[in-house]
This record gives structure tokens, C-alpha cells and sequence, in this order.
């Protein structure tokens, strides 16, 4: 393997072969900033639920990229807080919006060619409606969400969907995310794997992780496939 090196603000860990044809994103933490409005209606599930008292969204927040019921699951939750956990995150959506930046890469990366999907733990018509509602859903060729898989994150089913949706082949495709799960999904499927440490959240855990890159704002993706779509 080849020693880290950097280079405009985008570490580079294992460089691979490339062009990089195709861009698969996670949602949450990656594009759009919406853990503002997932704490309120975790913590609104949780009162409806389980009852008073405080609701654990910092436990909830370190399973993040996982598809709701599992984390449910993992925490040792009712699975009925699905429901109004869905509900309120619907209400509140207008709430969330995308992470400075991400716009102006999203198109940059689209007017380049640049195949692009979002992989996600949220559910696909959410994903879908959310996306829709903050104007770059034409942006993305595919939206996937875990409950369109067999497998959510961390197993690699909603990398390898995407990239079978996009026509592309894992080495020529890379994985955006804020999660270690996300990474673990990425690898998996036999993409390049990005960190991103825009979100706020573990960076040291990401980085454990080894991801193959690590980029600390949206438009250092750009020098990425810039670099390989160049002739």
C-alpha cells in the first residue's frame, strides 16, 4: 500500500486506478445537515413510545448511516417508534437544508459527467421527497434507500445496487460518507472510499477506518475527479 500523501485539502490513503466515473453519496451527515431536526423527532418518538425522560439521540447518533429499524434493534428500542420518528421527520423536513457547498459540487460534479446516486439509510421515498424539496434531486441518476435493498449499510448491497443502476464498475466509482458504516459499505463493494469531515461528527473514528480519502469540504471531491477526468 502506498504511504498517505495530500494534496488540495483531500488526503489521499490508497490511491486507485482511475477515471472516477461515478460518485455515490450518503445522505445524512454528507449532503444534507439534518441532525437538528432527527434529534427532535427521535426525541418526539421517543416520548410517544417509551415514555418520559430523557431520549438517547447521542447513542442513536453513533449508529448513524444504519437503516432505522436496525438501530432500533442495536439499542434495544421498540421497533414502533419507526412510525412517528418517519412522521415528524416528514413535518420537519423543510428544516433541513444542504450543507454549505454541496450545491455548487453536486452540479459542478453533474456538468462534468459525473454519475452520481445517493446510497442512504433513510428510506427511498423519504430520501427521494427530501431531495426533491431542496431542488437537486434531478441531480442524482439513483436514489437508494435501505429499505430498496436486501442488505442496508454496512453490507455493501446499496453500493453494488447503485453501481449497477449506474452502469459502472466498482473501480471507477467512489463512496462519500460520514460513517464508518458507510465506509465499511464502500470497501466492501470494492470502491474508493471517502471520509467526509464537514458534518461535525467522529472524525477520529472515521479515520480508523482507513478510508482511501478523506476530504474536509464538498468542492475538494472536485480536484478528485477532476484529476482523473482530465485527459
Amino acid at each position: 500500500m502506498s504511504q498517505p500523501s495530500s494534496t488540495a485539502g483531500v488526503t489521499v490513503r490508497t490511491p486507485r486506478p482511475g477515471p472516477i466515473r461515478a460518485v455515490v453519496f450518503d445522505l445524512d451527515g454528507v449532503v444534507v445537515d439534518s441532525s437538528a431536526v432527527m434529534r427532535e423527532a427521535f426525541s418526539i418518538a421517543y416520548a410517544e413510545v417509551v415514555g418520559a425522560g430523557p431520549a438517547p439521540f447521542d447513542e442513536y447518533n453513533k449508529h448513524m448511516g444504519r437503516y432505522f429499524p436496525d438501530i432500533m434493534r442495536l439499542m434495544g428500542l421498540p421497533l414502533e417508534m419507526e412510525e412517528p420518528f418517519v412522521r415528524e421527520s416528514y413535518r420537519l423536513a423543510h428544516r433541513v437544508p444542504l450543507f454549505p457547498g454541496v450545491r455548487d459540487t453536486l452540479e459542478a460534479l453533474h456538468e462534468r459527467g459525473v454519475r452520481m446516486a445517493i446510497a442512504t439509510g433513510k428510506s427511498g421515498p423519504r430520501a427521494r421527497s427530501l431531495l426533491d424539496l431542496l431542488g437537486v434531486l434531478s441531480l442524482f441518476d439513483h436514489v437508494i434507500g435501505s429499505d430498496e435493498v436486501p442488505r442496508p449499510k454496512p453490507a455493501p448491497d446499496i453500493v453494488l445496487r447503485a453501481l449497477d443502476l449506474l452502469g459502472i464498475p466498482p473501480q471507477q466509482a467512489m463512496m462519500v460518507g460520514d460513517a464508518v458504516t458507510d465506509l465499511t459499505s464502500g470497501r466492501d463493494a470494492g470502491v474508493t472510499t471517502v471520509a467526509t469531515t464537514w458534518h461535525g461528527g467522529d472524525v477520529a473514528a472515521l479515520l480508523a477506518a482507513a478510508p482511501d480519502l478523506v476530504a474536509h469540504k464538498p468542492d475538494e471531491l472536485l480536484t478528485h475527479c477532476s484529476a482523473f477526468l482530465t485527459p
